[in-house]
């Protein structure tokens, strides 16, 4: 019965109300993540302690590399999952399931010891100084050292389960952790609570990724006759079809975040020559642009399963009207909220931190980063089309043009031009020229999509 409400979803329900049912889980659980991902910031700026907040800004693009394998298990195998579903092959979604939770357990396991091993350099390559080092150490050790594992896999499994069509069910895994970790942040944090600052959201972030893990679990297990989604380890193996598969589409979603990663730490660097103030004003900049950021990846990932399945049964139409009821709803809500944070960037800023040197910076710096949002939101959709598809090689080519011909190349020319504040604008130069480019890409895409139909 269940795996009959999957084809009802997938290939007959109407598109706008197709969309709901996965984006509208997907998108409120994106948004719990954008408060989970500020409440570190919001708590631990409390402190008003400059360096404290730095220390958190400082890790962030390790963290965001956690996405790098998120998005090479986590893409790449819901998308093959998906397009295995459309066209009807349930062993080879049950088997890369497995292959793709193993290979991120040990790629997770990776990640941590590596960290764990070679904190030293890393934390100075990351831009932190001998006055915030360890602050930033404390809550690296948690987030993650001891952290990579449940972080990673929590979010991994979230997609599996996505993929095919139980959008709450892994909307609710990951709001479950989210959850309890603005619970536990203030408990951990503050000084009337166990007072561990910068560390205490590091490890309450710790507690609430193994409660999501476990969720996911525990899921799997209850809905074992009823889910194509396998753990077994019997499962596992070196399939080379289903590996090339899913890295022709995670590799380039992978690199991406890398790339993401390098931008971060460039930016981290290129701010902390103006001192402390600036760097934190940077760091609750970058919170407050997840919120419009999260949402646009939401309705981005709550549409991949839909995208893949019509392209897997060759119902282009079907694709293509899911593809523009998308973007007339990004368009609607992205231009909304750039105007929003144009118009009251401090009141945005001061909801963190009340010092009046960083709410100058980052009111400045949200100005900046808001004229890129519509822009951004784009990009995000055209590029999830892409890995719905399985087209690694054009989410590759928007990944490199995106941070090495555009937005890094801007951070340097802008700082020089405009010197801190020009930082604030490179997104909005790149997404800007992205745009125009995914916009002509999807059109051609559409042509050869019609033109091998009629074939």
């Amino acid at each position: 019965m269940e795996n009959d409400n999957k084809i009802e979803l997938f290939e007959h329900r109407p598109v706008p109300k197709a969309i709901a049912t996965l984006a509208i889980p997907t998108i409120l659980s994106s948004l719990v993540m954008v408060i989970y991902n500020l409440a570190d910031t919001y708590f631990v700026g409390m402190l008003n302690d400059s360096i404290q907040n730095a220390a958190v800004t400082f890790v962030a693009p390790v963290l965001l590399a956690f996405n790098a394998v998120n998005n090479l298990f986590g893409v790449g195998s819901s998308s093959l999952m998906s397009r295995s579903l459309g066209m009807k092959d349930y062993q080879m979604v049950r088997k890369t399931s497995a292959i793709g939770f193993y290979c991120t357990l040990f790629f997770a396991t990776f990640i941590a010891i590596g960290c764990a091993l070679f904190y030293k350099p890393l934390i100075y390559m990351l831009g932190s100084d001998v006055v915030t080092f360890e602050a930033t150490y404390q809550y690296m050790l948690w987030t993650v050292m001891f952290g990579a594992v449940p972080a990673i896999l929590n979010v991994v499994l979230a997609y599996m389960v996505r993929s095919e069509g139980a959008s709450l069910h892994a909307s609710i895994g990951t709001m479950s952790g989210c959850f309890l970790n603005i619970i536990l942040d203030p408990i951990f944090i503050l000084p009337w609570g166990l007072n561990m600052g910068a560390a205490g959201a590091g490890c309450a972030t710790f507690i609430s990724n193994c409660v999501a893990c476990i969720y996911f679990f525990i899921l799997l297990k209850v809905k074992k006759k009823n889910t194509y989604v396998s753990l077994s380890p019997k499962l596992f193996s070196f399939d080379k079809r289903v590996l090339t598969s899913i890295f022709a589409v995670g590799i380039p979603a992978s690199i991406q975040n890398l790339l993401n990663v390098t931008g971060m730490t460039i930016l981290n660097n290129l701010t902390s020559v103006y001192g402390t103030s600036a760097v934190a004003a940077i760091g609750i900049t970058q919170k407050v642009n997840l919120v419009p950021t999260q949402i646009a990846m939401g309705l981005s990932q709550g549409i991949m399963p839909l995208i893949s399945y019509c392209y897997a049964s060759k119902n282009i139409e079907r694709m293509k009207q899911a593809i523009i009821t998308s973007i007339k709803i990004c368009a609607i809500f992205a231009f909304s909220v750039a105007f929003i944070y144009y118009i009251q960037s401090e009141f945005f800023i001061k909801l963190f931190m009340s010092n009046a040197e960083i709410v100058s910076y980052g009111s400045s710096f949200l100005k900046g980063y808001c004229l890129g949002i519509p822009f951004l939101t784009f990009d995000f959709l055209c590029v999830g089309v892409y890995q719905a598809i399985g087209n690694g090689k054009l989410s590759l080519f928007f990944a490199i043009a995106r941070k090495i011909i555009l937005e890094i190349p801007a951070l340097f020319i802008l700082n020089m031009i405009y010197p801190l504040y020009g930082l604030a604008y490179s997104q909005f130069i790149a997404e800007f020229i992205l745009t125009v480019v995914a916009g002509i890409v999807m059109i051609q895409l559409f042509k050869k999509l019609y033109n091998e139909n009629r074939e």
